[in-house]
């Protein structure tokens, strides 16, 4: 992708095409991973997915997803250049019937469109779509990868959001042939930031810079007035943003090749099986991760004040 703001371009042998599916008006770590996507020269953007996260706290829960994804676009002036899909609005019934959708629908096509650029679809959120994808067009399986910001600790598993919300989609995905990067919920939540840190280095950066930041201070602010441990009340964890750096640097050391597990109701893994093996992270660099976007954020801005 070659911008206008940033000062090198990214040879495009180099570069890849991403599909990010999102739940993003879940919380206010989804909108930090979409700006830095968006503003990641490597990534040839095909599309953001909205995604649902559930029905306890919301009935239309995608649809909320895709409202906050159309105005972060707009913030970009990325409105009608990045395609925006609607994602199923409830998860799998079983393991056995998609539920389909424009964006599953989007990861067949674009699987399937024969572009050579290596494909890499992003789930921020449950796995609903990408189990209805394949399991309305298995062929799709060996012709992308896919990271999941999502599950359990490893090796037994607890109870996790993005699991909690389609642990049948899980399922299937898990028993797929498709290449799976799997960030568990112990690995995310090492992305930990300060309000502070924020205030200084993400609000001033234009209005998309003072977005991201107001959204988090006034949910940092709600939920904090509920009691309960979460938020702490002066930091965050930016869990959903190894997906984007994981994307620029894979970091090879710092992932195993497991056996995939079964996942039971109460989101426990169960190790059944040798054969199907997926790549777990034990680690991601959280200054690597974080400076980066920080660092286009700065540049993004700056280049608009031009």
């Amino acid at each position: 992708m070659k911008t206008t703001w940033m000062p090198y371009d990214v040879p495009k042998g180099k570069q890849i095409r991403v599909i990010m599916n999102t739940d993003a008006n879940n919380e206010a770590d989804d909108q930090f991973a979409i700006v830095h996507a968006l503003l990641t020269p490597r990534f040839q953007m095909k599309g953001i997915i909205a995604a649902h996260f559930g029905t306890n706290r919301s009935k239309e829960s995608m649809l909320e997803s895709f409202r906050e994804c159309e105005y972060i676009l707009s913030l970009l002036g990325e409105a009608g250049r990045v395609p925006l899909l609607k994602g199923a609005t409830v998860a799998l019934r079983d393991e056995k019937t998609p539920v389909l959708s424009e964006g599953a629908q989007l990861i067949i096509d674009e699987a399937l469109s024969g572009d050579s650029a290596p494909l890499y679809v992003v789930f921020l959120g449950p796995l609903t779509d990408l189990a209805s994808a394949y399991l309305a067009e298995p062929s799709i399986a060996d012709k992308m990868t896919a990271l999941w910001i999502g599950g359990g600790k490893w090796p037994e598993g607890e109870r996790e959001f993005n699991l909690l919300n389609d642990i049948h989609a899980a399922n299937v995905v898990f028993e797929s042939p498709i290449p799976l990067w799997q960030v568990p919920r112990n690995v995310y939540g090492k992305i930990r930031v300060s309000l502070a840190e924020l205030a200084l280095k993400v609000k001033p950066c234009g209005e998309i810079g003072e977005y991201l930041f107001t959204q988090l201070i006034q949910l940092n602010d709600k939920l904090g007035d509920s009691g309960g441990k979460f938020p702490k009340g002066e930091m965050w964890a930016l869990g959903d943003s190894p997906a984007v750096s994981l994307l620029i640097d894979e970091q090879p050391y710092d992932y195993e090749l497991k056996p995939a597990p079964r996942i039971t109701s109460d989101m426990h893994y169960v190790h059944y099986q040798k054969e199907r093996v997926i790549r777990v992270y034990h680690d991601v660099d959280a200054r690597f991760t974080l400076e980066d976007m920080y660092a286009k954020l700065a540049l993004f801005a700056s280049g608009k004040e031009q």
